[in-house]
């Protein structure tokens, strides 16, 4: 013992025991496997406003006029493939091999309403990942002169979106010529 010093009783294994418990107070044990479990990793947060651009580009892209030739006015214009895609894709889609699995009503509304529901509807079907969807666009009887007003617009539409790989008219049972049957890239 040091002359002047405090002077401590030697400590005992209970008095061991009892500091040791205070010092792990709020202390978690290790699990029973022996590995740590980490939270699950933030998702990286949605960037709304690039969706929001890329729908009004979508939108803007889609207010060009359409360019009439004499393809279009003598309606040889049923189907479009993408280039580097099989014709046998356009074979398949007519016999109806894809089960359409969404369809939009187009009936009664103008060409501005159709261009804005059009894309609404392609980029839920995107998000939620559809393939093989029905665009129903009349066939005219209702509009003046029995001329439909939106059939070429909505495939001019169509052939300019890059989701879209194929379109054919759709088979009588489904629409015949007042809808086409449109194949969606997939995720």
């Amino acid at each position: 013992m040091k002359k002047g010093g405090n002077s401590h009783p030697p400590a005992t294994a209970e008095d061991d025991a009892q500091a040791f418990k205070d010092e792990m107070a709020g202390v978690e044990p290790i699990s029973p496997h022996g590995r740590v479990i980490h939270d699950a990793p933030r998702l990286p947060p949605l960037p709304l406003s690039l969706f929001r651009d890329q729908r009004e580009v979508i939108l803007e892209s889609m207010l060009d006029p359409v360019l009439w030739d004499e393809d279009m006015e003598n309606d040889r214009d049923t189907s479009f493939v993408r280039p580097g895609l099989s014709r046998q894709t356009l074979r398949r889609l007519r016999r109806g091999d894809w089960h359409i699995q969404a369809e939009l009503d187009l009936h009664g509304l103008t060409k501005v309403e159709a261009k804005h529901e059009l894309a609404e509807f392609l980029h839920e079907c995107k998000r939620r990942g559809g393939r093989c969807v029905r665009i129903i666009h009349g066939k005219g009887l209702g509009s003046h002169n029995k001329v439909p007003v939106l059939k070429q617009h909505v495939r001019h539409w169509l052939t300019q979106r890059d989701e879209v790989l194929a379109y054919v008219s759709a088979r009588p049972a489904d629409g015949g010529d007042g809808a086409v049957v449109v194949l969606l890239k997939g995720r």
